[in-house]
């Protein structure tokens, strides 16, 4: 199972963070960083089936791909935004995560746009 494999590399590194911080607290960063690659290496096989699975269905049905390749992106925008910022927040430096997250939001926002437009168009067709 994977979630088993996920939840064995976090408290393996959390182990290893413990005991380096008594030492070298400065490496402890490099820890959480290979940590949380090594669990995005962990679920890239699953985000690629999801991937794969909402792209047959948008193929069978009328939805724009478009569309799904920005919901894709705004996905993964937030992942990796979530992920900078937990090691922003890991490294004590809650003020550069705090803008990490600004940051990640505004871009999703001007993503989404392509997509709340469409949703107001049709809005307006339904509406007399």
């Amino acid at each position: 199972m994977d979630v088993i494999k996920i939840i064995g590399v976090g408290l393996i590194a959390l182990i290893i963070i413990i005991i380096i911080k008594q030492y070298r607290p400065e490496f402890t960063i490099y820890v959480s960083i290979a940590a949380g690659v090594i669990i995005l290496l962990l679920i890239a096989n699953k985000l690629t089936a999801i991937i794969n699975l909402l792209t047959s269905l948008a193929n069978r049905t009328s939805i724009n791909n478009e569309f799904l390749t920005l919901l894709i992106k705004i996905t993964g925008i937030a992942i990796l935004t979530e992920f900078a910022s937990s090691i922003c927040k890991d490294s004590g430096e809650t003020a550069i995560a705090s803008k990490v997250d600004i940051g990640g939001k505004v871009i999703i926002i001007a993503l989404s746009i392509p997509i709340i437009s469409s949703l107001l168009e049709t809005i307006l067709k339904i509406l007399p």
